[in-house]
Parts: structure tokens; sequence; C-alpha cells
């Protein structure tokens, strides 16, 4: 699964990273312990729309950063308050679900990512891990977007949000979670984006097993489990057998 994540890159580095423009309206900060219903950078690929908001299906689809929440309101929902149950999509059921199939088949996007958080239990103590890149590229999910308006208030502002796929553990990830988040690998960004491709079935796969190996697992401090805590230390590779604390479950 993927329950928390860090995010630290400014716009300036994402937009050359994934060759887009930042729509994100100075809204994005740094996150060191993103959590879900936070409002955080996607990436997002659609085709320009005229004055009257019509689709220029006939323009090229642009790529951008966007600011959306985490934690997927589908549009016929009654209440937002369902997307913190809807954080993450599973990818062998995602065309299935109702609340996640038409936003799989038209609404994908990218979750730019430092790493995530994943606990292994030991006994009855959970031990914290960040999984991360270490040549400091952005790790890529794969995820997944809609549109909410409230059906009262036709003047409200849309509410955009986002779920993260997940597969099946792959490589050495196996030893920590039986789930991870899907890894979009760079060579697939233009399918996964493609606002004109209906069917991704070939991209829902696990993590291909090099991308995997070429991960750090990094033991971290139980401070991450407290969503209130945000900072750079808590991305340090720490001695579980020294840190002085047991590992408890994570807070939210």
């Amino acid at each position: 699964m993927c329950g928390r994540y860090a995010a630290t890159k400014d716009p300036a580095k994402l937009i050359e990273e994934f060759d887009a423009i930042d729509l994100t309206e100075g809204h994005a900060r740094a996150d060191h312990n993103v959590a879900p219903t936070k409002n955080v950078v996607t990436v997002v690929q659609r085709h320009p729309r005229d004055e009257d908001g019509q689709v220029l299906e006939d323009e090229p689809a642009e790529r951008s950063l966007r600011m959306m929440n985490w934690g997927l309101v589908p549009f016929w929902a009654k209440d937002p308050s369902v997307g913190s149950r809807m954080i993450n999509t599973r990818a062998e059921t995602a065309a299935e679900k109702p609340a996640f199939r038409r936003a799989l088949v038209s609404r994908r996007c990218l979750v730019p990512a430092d790493g995530w958080f994943e606990w292994r239990r030991t006994g009855k103590e959970k031990e914290p891990f960040y999984m991360t890149s270490p040549d400091d590229s952005s790790i890529a999910f794969g995820g997944i977007w809609e549109t909410w308006r409230p059906k009262d208030d036709d003047d409200a502002a849309p509410l955009i949000t986002f779920s993260i796929i997940t597969t099946d553990a792959a490589g050495q990830l196996t030893d920590v979670h039986h789930r991870m988040p899907l890894i979009v690998p760079r060579s697939h960004w233009d399918g996964w984006l493609d606002p004109d491709r209906e069917d991704v079935t070939d991209l829902l796969v696990p993590t291909p097993e090099d991308i995997v190996a070429s991960l750090e697992l990094r033991p971290i401090s139980t401070r991450v489990n407290n969503v209130r805590n945000n900072g750079p230390e808590l991305l340090e590779r720490v001695d579980p057998a020294h840190e002085g604390a047991l590992f408890d479950m994570p807070k939210s």
C-alpha cells in the first residue's frame, strides 16, 4: 500500500524532470511526511480548452503540474469525506470498481515523490522504512484523479482529488510489505498520461524488478509515525536497535 510519502522538490525541478509547465499557482510546498487529504503536486496531460471550456481535441495535449487533494472523491459522491478511504486503488480491480473505472480510462496522473514510507511488522512492533531512489531522481507513482462538485452549489470551486495505484510488492520490497505503489517507469510516462489512450491494462503490472532492485530500503526513526512531524530528519537512516524507542503503529 502507500499511506505516506515524501515530496520535497520545488516546481522548478519538477518542470524540468517531467517536461511540464507549472500550474500550481505557488501552492506547492516541500513535504517530508505527506499524509492523506493533503494538497500536493501531481502531473497531468490534457488537451487545451477554448474560452467556453470546450476541449480542443485537435490541439496537442499539454503536460502540467497541478495541485490535488490525496484521497479520490468520485464525481457522484454525496460527501467529499469518502476521499479519506480512497487514497489507494488496487491495480487488479481498478477497471471494475465504480469509484475508479471512469478515472482509469481518461483521468490518469503521475504523483512525483522522493520516496515512500512503509512499516514492517516485527512481533507487536512496526519498523518504519523509507524507500527512495539513490540518485535523487523522482519516483513517479501511477495515479487517477477526479473532479467533484457539491450538487447544491453550482458556484462552488471544484475539488480535484487523486488516488495512488498499488500492486503486489516485488523483489526486496516483499520483506517489508506485500503491497507497494505502482511505479511508472520513465519510458511509460507518455502512455500513462496520454488523455486519448483508454486502455492501460499493459501498464497495470507490478513494478519491474530492476527498478525495485535499484531502490534503497532505509530504516528510519519512528518519528515518522506521527503525521505532525515533518522535516528532513525523518528521512535520515537510523539503527533501529539503538533508536531508544519502540516501533509504534502509524498515527493518523
